[in-house]
């Protein structure tokens, strides 16, 4: 039996430099572009901070479950029925596993994110 290991993530690991991740697939808004750094990708679950500037796009039937936490910025978030949240530094959220809608990144925006499949 191996022991289970612990994974610490120093705060400024979550306001440091990122990796450029390039141009978000599928934008029907803008030429946003994301970055980020993943801290845990072990048992389908996956863990980091991720940042994105200003655009939107469409998400349809997700494939997993993600957590979120705004650090910094604006997003806008909408579900397939029209019903729409503002998010801001300090907020977090569920997008449950089948969730549609879009994002619409206002502000550049990062988040850390916990992503469940």
């Amino acid at each position: 039996m191996s022991a289970t290991t612990l994974t610490r993530v120093p705060d400024g690991d979550f306001s440091g430099p990122l990796e450029d991740w390039g141009p978000r697939v599928g934008a029907d808004v803008g030429d946003p572009v994301m970055s980020g750094r993943i801290f845990y990708d072990a048992d389908g679950i996956q863990i980091g901070v991720w940042e994105c500037t200003p655009g939107g796009w469409v998400i349809e039937n997700r494939p997993d479950t993600e957590t979120v936490r705004i650090l910094a910025g604006r997003a806008r978030l909408t579900d397939a029925g029209g019903a729409a949240v503002e998010l801001t530094a300090g907020d977090a959220l569920v997008l449950p596993k089948g969730w549609s809608g879009r994002w619409d990144i206002l502000e550049t925006v990062r988040k850390h994110f916990v992503v469940v499949t």
